[in-house]
């Protein structure tokens, strides 16, 4: 992996924007946080925003984009076509983007697995070059309502572009995300994966299933002593489960590592609950990680 030059975000100017016509199809919380950032960074830049009509009828009170459609008719000029819908249907819309698109147009997605996506891209025509793309932002609810401008800022973006991509696309798109705040980074597809189900994909599944045990075991009686404790690590309980069930099924394998992993180490503290040093030596083991993951924030 290998991190691209960041440009310091700033509120708009005069500059040209490295996209004039900017699709964006899926305006949930993350495609409509871009479209807001988008919309403030390069107000003369077009945002062309695809979705439900529910969906574009919020995007627009909120002055997040240009351009509403309910059809992807409206990217036919675009410059930059960002996929952010689920994983599973941004594998649909890949396969009609060729009809819909005129012209040249880099194509990217904010999907949290890539593989899957990356090999789809490949049937693109060449004046449609895919790049993948993650940007590590997001929260635990979904929805534009819940999206900001500011969401990208000083989080990693990460971009899996296949070997042989033009490194004037990967430095333009890179261009585009660190104005946005954000900071590129550049790592294979199948090390994002990896990687991802490590930092993300099971701490959200740990979360997820660790509420449901508590909720089945302590009922709302119960929970009406919980403390902040338990608040703070669930808090990734409330996230979307169809968005989770694309992200699974197109990560499995590594997936499948990490929670074998996760239950190994859970069998061995059940093992050795009576053990005061295996107990406190797993704690001492975490502490560590746990110093080091602070140190990042520092």
């Amino acid at each position: 992996m290998r991190s691209l030059p960041v440009i310091q975000p700033g509120v708009s100017d005069a500059s040209p924007p490295p996209f004039a016509r900017i699709g964006i199809v899926g305006l949930g919380l993350i495609g409509g946080s871009l479209a807001l950032a988008c919309r403030r960074r390069w107000p003369q830049a077009l945002v062309i925003g695809v979705d439900r009509n529910d969906v574009l009828e919020a995007a627009v009170v909120r002055h997040a984009i240009d351009v509403a459609a309910d059809h992807l008719d409206m990217l036919a000029g675009a410059e930059l076509v960002v996929l952010a819908a689920p994983v599973e249907a941004n594998l649909a819309l890949l396969a009609r983007l060729d009809a819909h698109v005129e012209g040249e147009a880099l194509v990217t997605d904010v999907g949290s697995t890539k593989r899957v996506v990356v090999e789809a891209a490949r049937a693109l025509p060449a004046r449609l070059p895919f790049i993948g793309g993650h940007p590590f932002a997001g929260a635990a609810r979904s929805g534009i309502e819940h999206g900001a401008p500011e969401m990208f800022e000083g989080r990693p973006w990460l971009l899996t572009p296949e070997p042989g991509t033009p490194a004037d696309l990967v430095e333009r798109l890179s261009g585009f995300v660190a104005a946005l705040g954000a900071q590129p980074r550049v790592m294979a597809a199948g090390e994002h994966d990896r990687l991802m189900a490590a930092l993300s994909h099971l701490p959200q599944l740990t979360a997820t299933a660790l509420m449901e045990v508590v909720g089945e075991s302590a009922r709302e009686a119960g929970l009406d002593l919980a403390g902040r404790g338990l608040r703070d690590t669930t808090r990734l309980a409330s996230s979307p489960g169809e968005v989770w069930a694309d992200v699974c099924a197109t990560n499995d394998d590594h997936i499948g590592e990490a929670l074998d992993a996760l239950i190994a180490s859970l069998r061995a503290l059940r093992a050795g609950l009576r053990d005061t040093h295996a107990v406190e030596d797993a704690f001492a083991r975490a502490q560590r990680w746990r110093e080091r993951l602070d140190a990042d924030r520092r």
